[in-house]
């Protein structure tokens, strides 16, 4: 059989913060890859806005680098579980992967989760230990951690002799040995033990041609674009092509243009042969997991898994009493389309209709996926409503079941009693409790999803802040009896619709958290405050004070004003209870309840406790 030795196809995968990217922009620099004079930005390869600001990456990226005579394809990957969907196709376009960890931090949850997904489809690893030149770095402990993973996860002989590789990527060094000291001023040996240790793809370029899609990308020009690997044959510029859908239909079509990848660039070539990854156009309805096959020999790829959604929300046309005011698509028609064009690049979504056409159930894979979603809509302008984020249940063999997530804590060893009742009453199972004396204790549980709703900012406040959370999907189990999780504390509420004033928020702060400022535009029904009890209480934070001209004796003290608590989208949507939603306008976050009058409000609730 023959090989082609010229190219390597890998993905890059870790855990969140790792280093993935910072890695990668030094893999892309010291392949020359960049001209002298080139301005290149930090994480190169975080093009999106929300990516850059936040640090993380959301959406799989791909680049190439050419080292003496090999071209390397390499694919940065997402190292959160709810862009689990661009991990798992990405998994099927490559040889090998770059498994990266932490020195200090070791083998977190999103390890496992990515880790999982390479040795189930029999890649190559090899391990990067980055960030050597952090304090407190254990790399030898770490590779051991490793090692346990990789056992725990059933990996092959061959694949448990994975080279190591200890690295410092923001410092663009490399080297064999786990001492700081010895690190080469370069990458060389982790560019050699790419080209020794990833297999090579095979060349059979003279069979009939297989591509097939893994990624989708969208032009104004060319329209969409699918992203994908040539797993065996020949494609050319002008072909005669059939799409094989997932539906077990063909369509004709030519392949009108094909682009590889240098750099951070989109070079067109004329063809493109096995084991490359191009991308191609041509195709008006193109979709991930479709095989493009000759015309005369149909012989379709199988169809590529990607794991359920998990967590659910409705979104809904906004009809506050301040809706339309700010955002530029407001009308249920507009959010329809924006919600059909993200299915066309995310397959990990679903979208569907409800009873009500202002109304759609939008699930996903998590907490994050959804909400980079809505921010994403609400900087393009778009105004909706979105209800308490809900897990999906499933029937498994006649048994009703729900997700449970692997929950991962790090937290100083005197919080360690509060996280472990916190976590017991949201019927959570201890697995693992390791205390290595750093004065650090690290607990493993397993928790249903629907008990970390809501979750992190208890986490937070029961650790001082001093806590790293971590959670990524296990299974699905039974599920269990009662509540869980869910706010404990009732809202207040405003009665009157206006502008809140000073007086009126200091009138009312005695009676729990404050979530506006003086001026901000308030309506009947939106949420101002938390209580400091368990029921909801209406309030009036648009009063003014009386003004009279007789003066007082006992003139106005100063009175100090404690600070609101002003929420991100995140903190807002995991607030929610189930008689509310959150307005999301390019302008404003606002918590409101879904009955805006208080009567109605009253009604409502009384005809719930006769139904119960």
């Amino acid at each position: 059989m023959q090989y082609r030795n010229d190219i390597k196809n890998i993905a890059i995968i870790a855990h969140v913060d790792h280093g993935k990217t910072t890695l990668v922009d030094q893999l892309l620099k010291q392949a020359g890859t960049f001209r002298s004079n080139e301005q290149v930005a930090e994480r190169a390869m975080d093009s999106n806005d929300l990516e850059r600001e936040r640090g993380i990456t959301i959406l799989a990226k791909n680049t190439a680098v050419n080292y003496k005579d090999t071209r390397i394809n390499i694919l940065d990957t997402p190292g959160h579980a709810d862009f689990g969907g661009e991990v798992e196709r990405i998994m099927k376009m490559v040889d090998g992967v770059l498994l990266i960890v932490d020195a200090y931090e070791g083998c977190m949850p999103q390890t496992r989760f990515v880790l999982k997904k390479a040795l189930e489809q029999k890649l190559t690893p090899i391990v990067v230990v980055n960030k050597i030149d952090r304090d407190f770095a254990r790399p030898e402990e770490v590779v051991d951690e490793v090692i346990d993973l990789f056992i725990e996860l059933d990996a092959t002989e061959d694949q448990l002799e994975f080279p190591v590789i200890y690295a410092s990527g923001i410092n663009g060094t490399a080297s064999l040995s786990p001492d700081p000291a010895d690190q080469e001023e370069n990458m060389e040996c982790l560019f050699e033990s790419i080209v020794q240790n990833i297999p090579s793809p095979v060349d059979n370029r003279e069979e009939p041609l297989q591509f097939q899609v893994a990624l989708l990308d969208y032009s104004d020009y060319l329209g969409r674009i699918g992203i994908g690997r040539v797993f065996r044959g020949t494609m050319k510029v002008g072909q005669q092509v059939s799409l094989m859908k997932l539906d077990g239909t063909a369509k004709n079509f030519r392949v009108t243009k094909i682009f590889g990848f240098q750099g951070l660039k989109r070079v067109e070539v004329e063809e493109a042969f096995p084991g490359d990854l191009v991308a191609v156009s041509g195709m008006e309805d193109i979709n991930v997991g479709e095989t493009v096959c000759p015309v005369d020999v149909q012989d379709p790829l199988p169809v590529l898994r990607i794991d359920e959604p998990t967590l659910q929300m409705t979104f809904v046309v906004n009809n506050s009493p301040f809706a339309g005011r700010e955002g530029k698509w407001v009308t249920s028609r507009k959010i329809e389309e924006r919600l059909m064009a993200q299915l066309q690049t995310d397959v990990s979504l679903r979208v569907d209709p409800t009873d009500s056409p202002d109304a759609w159930i939008v699930s996903g894979r998590g907490e994050l996926h959804l909400s980079i979603l809505i921010e994403n809509m609400r900087r393009e302008g778009y105004e909706l409503q979105v209800s308490k984020p809900e897990v999906i249940i499933r029937n498994i063999d006649g048994v009703r079941c729900e997700p449970v997530e692997r929950v991962q804590v790090d937290i100083p060893e005197e919080y360690t009693g509060a996280i472990m009742e916190s976590l017991g009453e949201r019927k959570g199972e201890m697995l693992d409790m390791i205390n290595n004396g750093s004065g650090q204790v690290r607990l493993v549980f397993n928790v249903p999803s629907r008990g970390l709703i809501g979750y992190t900012t208890e986490f937070l406040t029961l650790t001082r802040g001093y806590g790293i959370l971590n959670h990524t999907f296990d299974s699905y189990q039974p599920m269990q009896a009662g509540q869980v999780g869910g706010r404990r504390q009732g809202v207040l509420v405003s009665i009157e619709t206006g502008k809140a004033t000073q007086y009126g928020i200091i009138q009312i702060e005695d009676r729990g958290v404050i979530f506006v400022e003086p001026g901000t535009e308030i309506y009947e029904g939106m949420i101002v405050g938390e209580h400091n009890r368990e029921n909801d209480l209406t309030v009036n934070i648009v009063r003014a004070k009386q003004q009279t001209n007789v003066r007082s004796a006992t003139k106005d003290n100063t009175v100090t004003m404690k600070k609101p608590r002003i929420m991100s989208l995140e903190e807002a949507l995991e607030y929610l209870n189930d008689d509310e939603y959150c307005e999301v306008t390019p302008e404003s976050i606002r918590l409101r309840k879904k009955i805006l009058d208080k009567n109605e409000r009253e009604k409502a609730a009384k005809k719930k406790k006769l139904a119960e």
